[in-house]
């Protein structure tokens, strides 16, 4: 595992509460989605050298720190197998109940494969509700058919 990247990401968190700033100020700054900007911040994606700097000079970091934002991560953040933080939980809930429904439904329509998380888009955002704000999050992943040979 890389705790380097890990341990920025959590330098950085705190930096982004200290100076106010949002995911979505720096993904503009830096000519990519909020969602995305998130992740190479935390550690989960890996930002060319040009985007590190930019990044790095509107976040405050060193050229070192920069080089880390440029590393190759090793994915996959959570601590346990099973998440224990009850948002992120929640996320293991969907799949743990719908995962099957995904997989037989995505299946059916596009045949034997998988969807895509590495030519893969997401958004997020606010959807005004009279009971409750609610959450909307659109993913999109290209479909990568199983080769037969």
């Amino acid at each position: 595992m890389n705790n380097a990247k890990t341990e920025l990401g959590q330098k950085i968190l705190k930096l982004k509460t200290k100076s106010g700033f949002t995911w979505a100020q720096l993904a503009q700054r830096l000519g990519h989605a909020p969602v995305w900007t998130c992740a190479a911040c935390l550690g989960q994606m890996s930002m060319t050298a040009e985007t590190a700097a930019k990044a790095a000079e509107f976040i405050g970091l060193t050229e070192a720190e920069a080089q880390i934002l440029s590393a190759i991560p090793y994915r996959g953040s959570l601590p346990t197998q099973v998440p224990t933080d009850p948002l992120i939980y929640r996320f293991y809930e969907l799949v743990s109940v719908y995962g099957t429904t995904w997989k037989e439904m995505i299946q059916e329509e596009f045949g034997d494969g998988i969807m895509s998380a590495i030519d893969f888009d997401m958004t997020l955002e606010r959807q005004p509700d009279q009971k409750g704000d609610r959450v909307r999050m659109v993913l999109s992943g290209k479909f990568l058919p199983y080769k037969r040979y």
